[in-house]
């Protein structure tokens, strides 16, 4: 691909910082900041890029840049029908743009670039490309927000998205407690309702006792070492979870309970009293980042492939699933690879999502050229765990044959050696350097 440029707004914050947002920036060579009225591009420097809450740190090392500036100052989360101001430089000009609104919704949003699910304000405003990562003010004048993202609805206009500052303050501390970005930590369990009265009396539960049923706990999180599926979750550091799995929050209102576990950090640890038998127990867990199996981002690094007589083996992420099928990946991707996004869980931290993405043609491989975005289950009756697995396991084949079981009880054979003799032949008229990333060599 050509490489191609985008432009974006930012702010200023204290410490000769600049915030925007994350998916402004990720997959950057270079970036050039111009303040309003001036004609200077600054070169600026990264310092850390949160993918899950869509918010980048820059910095600029040349002392001209911070004349004549002051920072944003921050203020409270708005109340609803409170008036917020957008400002950037939206798409199609140079000149700032101002567009105000009320906040209409607050609540645990899902953040489209990180895939995550974290507070979010919803506004009567428009945000257009290029208004991304500027500041939403208040009517005194703070910043209350990041505006991100927009619903694109054929029923709904004018409606947009705002980082809000508890989000933005958990970016910034995190940033500054650990030297670089951590990230959201997450409780690692599904949860189910226990709204149904005959429900909670089938768990024991008491009549004044409220909380959410786990259902499934993550086998590489923490808590899988003390919490136990159908466990009935009361409270989280003290805050009780009601039957609908909401918190109190602020003056009258109410909030997902994964609210609080997002305003942790990394390593940060919180007691959850949990129903188990009739019985209460309360336990200390230390809190972690969830290790997904397709993962939601992956950090700016180049993806992971290996292939061998035209096939091509990759791991699927999210950014995959947008590369191959577009923003509505949701809607077109096999069901198969959706319920894996939507529903499996890694058995462990180096396991991953094997698939064929495609098979360059070749005489080696007539008969297998429609195979496309395929689960790999297995390769010589040996369970397939990750890429770089399947990888040691084709380069270190000796047998007469080579056998890849696919998903939807598909399988692949291949001669052994006419496999790996063919292999560079392809990559040559493919014009590809080598059979496998950089990441596999190691």
């Amino acid at each position: 691909k050509r490489q191609y440029s985008s432009g974006s707004s930012g702010f200023i914050i204290g410490g000769r910082r600049v915030l925007t947002n994350a998916h402004s920036v990720e997959h950057h060579t270079q970036v050039k900041l111009k303040k309003r009225g001036s004609d200077t591009k600054y070169l600026a420097t990264v310092l850390a890029i949160g993918t899950e809450c869509d918010i980048a740190l820059l910095t600029v090392n040349d002392d001209e840049f911070w004349e004549g500036v002051s920072p944003v100052e921050f203020g409270d989360l708005p109340a609803l029908h409170n008036d917020v101001t957008v400002v950037g430089y939206p798409i199609g000009g140079d000149t700032i743009s101002v567009t105000s609104g009320v906040v209409s919704r607050m609540e645990i949003l899902s953040y489209v670039h990180g895939s995550t699910e974290l507070l979010g304000l919803q506004i009567d405003a428009a945000i257009n490309s290029g208004n991304s990562g500027g500041p939403a003010f208040n009517d005194k004048g703070k910043c209350v927000g990041i505006a991100f993202q927009s619903l694109k609805h054929e029923d709904a206009e004018n409606i947009g998205y705002v980082i809000p500052t508890p989000v933005i303050v958990h970016f910034i501390q995190d940033y500054e407690k650990h030297d670089q970005y951590t990230g959201f930590p997450v409780l690692g369990i599904e949860w189910q309702k226990m709204e149904n009265p005959d429900l909670r009396k089938s768990m024991g539960m008491e009549s004044h006792q409220k909380g959410v049923r786990i259902r499934r706990i993550e086998p590489t999180a923490p808590e899988s070492q003390v919490l136990k599926p159908s466990d009935i979750i009361l409270s989280f550091d003290g805050v009780n979870i009601a039957n609908d799995g909401t918190v109190p929050f602020r003056h009258g209102e109410r909030i997902g309970f994964s609210y609080l576990i997002s305003q942790k950090y990394t390593g940060d640890s919180a007691l959850v009293k949990v129903l188990r038998d009739k019985e209460i127990l309360e336990f200390s867990i230390k809190l972690a980042i969830h290790k997904r199996l397709i993962p939601a981002h992956i950090s700016g690094k180049p993806p992971s492939y290996f292939i061998v007589a035209g096939f091509v083996f990759t791991t699927v992420s999210v950014p995959y699933l947008r590369s191959e099928y577009g923003k509505e990946y949701e809607f077109d991707a096999p069901v198969k690879l959706l319920e894996k996004h939507l529903h499996a869980m890694a058995q462990s931290v180096d396991e991953q999502l094997v698939v064929v993405s495609q098979v360059l043609v070749s005489d080696i491989n007539i008969g297998y050229e429609e195979i496309v975005n395929t689960q790999v289950l297995a390769f010589n009756g040996k369970p397939v765990k990750n890429l770089k697995g399947l990888a040691e396991m084709v380069e270190n084949c000796d047998d007469e044959y080579m056998k890849f079981n696919l998903d939807y009880d598909q399988i692949v054979v291949l001669q052994t050696t006419t496999a790996k003799e063919a292999t560079l032949d392809i990559l040559t008229t493919h014009c590809i350097p080598s059979a496998m990333s950089d990441d596999l060599k190691t």
